[in-house]
């Protein structure tokens, strides 16, 4: 995903300078309180939301659901969880049914071995759509979340009332181009996206180091260090803490390969597409969508955010949602 982050580098908002700074919303070795559960998290938002758990398609999903309506369901990217979407939740709720799973993986209980490949994380979200009642959905998904939701669409057309794509797309041939290496002045260097690939290696470097990684990320990932607060980066943190937990979020990168060979046998996604994308990724969008989708509503610019749309910009992606989705 050619993302350019280096402003937010040149901006001094790396992880390791606002730490080193003691800027709010950054980590600090004192002090820190304990993290909230899920329900607790869930009950703390407008709309009814409640934290539940579903067994689906051989493993065992947690979700939050509230609101009434019609439903939307949101998938979360790494290294986030459901709470991603925590500002953009209440807004929704207001006109949906809203429902905001983690995925295979990810928080909850459950840390399978497999079935990391974005076919059969559709099929979780599919089952779980089914086990609430719902024939078809409104889906959106952020980062992997998008790869999700994209496989959805792909491969469960009858379920899918329409389909939002928020900042990434999901794996195909031209991921094997992407740099490593940067020529100066360029992006950000991805390097997670080999690194996560690596078998052992990140479980023993990251367990109980977490909340370093969660700050390098949205150190350079958000315009403004404020829209996710201390708070927010220690239940990120917590999710993903242990190896069990990294290595199971690992998982969604080591299975590309799986999925880019998926993609080349799916058929152009005929429900409704809705594109939203910070400014750098928006090149990568309009290249794209036109030949993996027939029916392409539009492509929203979130102009305040770099990567974490919903962190960002909350009630642009929740007014453009609830504009796509009717």
């Amino acid at each position: 995903m050619p993302m350019n982050r280096r402003r937010a580098l040149a901006a001094g908002l790396g992880a390791a300078a606002l730490v080193n700074a003691g800027l709010p919303g950054v980590d600090s070795a004192a002090g820190r309180a304990p993290v909230p559960s899920d329900a607790e998290l869930a009950g703390s938002l407008a709309g009814g939301f409640g934290s539940f758990y579903a067994d689906v398609n051989g493993t065992r999903l947690h979700y939050v659901s509230g609101g009434q309506g019609e439903p939307v369901f949101l998938l979360p990217g790494w290294p986030a969880t459901w709470w991603t979407y925590r500002k953009v939740m209440p807004i929704l709720a207001e006109r949906y049914r809203v429902v905001v799973p983690d995925l295979r993986g990810m928080g909850g209980l459950a840390r399978p071995l497999g079935g990391f490949d974005k076919k059969t994380m559709a099929r979780d979200i599919y089952a779980l759509a089914r086990k609430l009642g719902y024939e078809s959905v409104n889906i959106a998904g952020h980062d992997i979340g998008a790869m999700v939701a994209f496989s959805f669409a792909a491969n469960h057309p009858d379920a899918t009332r329409s389909v939002a794509l928020l900042d990434v797309l999901h794996p195909d041939r031209g991921f094997y181009e992407w740099r490593l290496i940067q020529p100066p002045g360029g992006g950000v260097n991805m390097w997670w996206m080999a690194f996560n690939q690596v078998d052992g290696l990140p479980e023993e470097l990251l367990a109980g180091r977490a909340r370093h990684l969660i700050d390098w990320h949205y150190g350079i990932g958000l315009v403004d260090q404020s829209n996710v607060s201390d708070r927010d980066r220690a239940v990120f943190a917590h999710a993903y803490d242990t190896a069990n937990a990294i290595r199971a979020g690992n998982g969604w990168y080591k299975a590309f390969q799986q999925d880019i060979a998926d993609m080349d046998t799916y058929a152009k996604v005929t429900a409704p597409l809705l594109g939203l994308v910070a400014p750098a990724t928006l090149p990568w969008f309009q290249a794209t969508l036109p030949n993996v989708a027939t029916d392409v509503r539009g492509i929203v610019t979130v102009d305040k955010a770099l990567h974490w749309l919903a962190d960002e910009d909350p009630e642009l992606v929740a007014r453009s949602l609830a504009a796509f989705f009717g």
